[in-house]
């Protein structure tokens, strides 16, 4: 590709891959993942809330339609503004705002703040996902909580698989991945088929056991963190299916 803009400041990867990250059946899971949130974070209707990463806003409105006053960030204009035509046909009052999670810094703003859907560990520098939590922890109110959702390095080595292949309305992803850096980065080769046109993006991120993550967290600030397997609350063991860290400020 001409871009030498990394995978996650382009423009292009978000469009062409949305029909995959978005499908139907994320939009479904989305209520449930939000109730599982606002368990863990602990906040009544009234709060303010930080989706921080929010796409095209599927846990955002959510949070919203449970009374919830939601600041929802992302990097992606056209992700936000489906999410504002949404919100605006719900009569929804979401507050949209377009920055970069580097940069993103309310201090003192918010009572609780989510990240989910593996929206962490993009950048090459590991202490750009520290500035990221640094920010998130200035962010929140004392006693605030940070829910932080993505997929575990502990998880992924028992799940996977080298290909994979799928289909969504027609358009063919085909997945190529390897793990590098001792298993500190995750590596992906996407190639989307979409009739005769033919998109490819190679992407990385960095992956977090849960004492790393939880480290992370604790080095930028926050009191304790409780980790568990899935939003639900279930333990963080064989069974695990993601790494859900809740962080508490103060």
């Amino acid at each position: 590709m001409s871009d030498t803009k990394p995978w996650h400041d382009q423009d292009e990867f978000w469009a062409a891959m949305a029909p995959f990250l978005f499908t139907d059946r994320h939009w479904m899971d989305a209520p449930g993942q939000v109730e599982q949130a606002l368990v863990l974070l602990d906040v009544m209707p009234g709060a303010n809330v930080l989706d921080l990463c929010c796409g095209p806003g599927r846990h955002a409105l959510e949070l919203a339609r449970r009374g919830l006053n939601v600041t929802a960030v992302d990097r992606t204009a056209a992700y936000l503004d489906d999410a504002r035509v949404q919100a605006e046909a719900d009569e929804f009052e979401i507050e949209f705002v377009q920055e970069d999670m580097r940069d993103f810094c309310r201090p003192d703003a918010f009572d609780g703040a989510i990240n989910l859907y593996t929206s962490f560990g993009y950048f090459e520098d590991p202490a750009e996902d520290r500035r990221v939590l640094v920010n998130v922890y200035r962010s929140l109110r004392d006693k605030g909580r940070f829910v932080l959702e993505m997929m575990g390095k502990e998880v992924l080595a028992s799940i996977f698989r080298e290909r994979d292949w799928r289909e969504e309305n027609g358009v063919i992803l085909l997945e190529d991945r390897w793990i590098s850096d001792d298993w500190n980065t995750a590596n992906n080769r996407w190639i989307i088929i979409d009739g005769n046109n033919r998109q490819e993006f190679t992407i990385s991120h960095r992956l977090y056991s849960a004492t790393e993550l939880s480290s992370l967290l604790l080095e930028c600030g926050f009191a304790s963190v409780d980790v568990y397997g899935s939003l639900g609350g279930g333990p963080y063991d064989h069974t695990a299916e993601r790494l859900v860290a809740v962080a508490h400020k103060g």
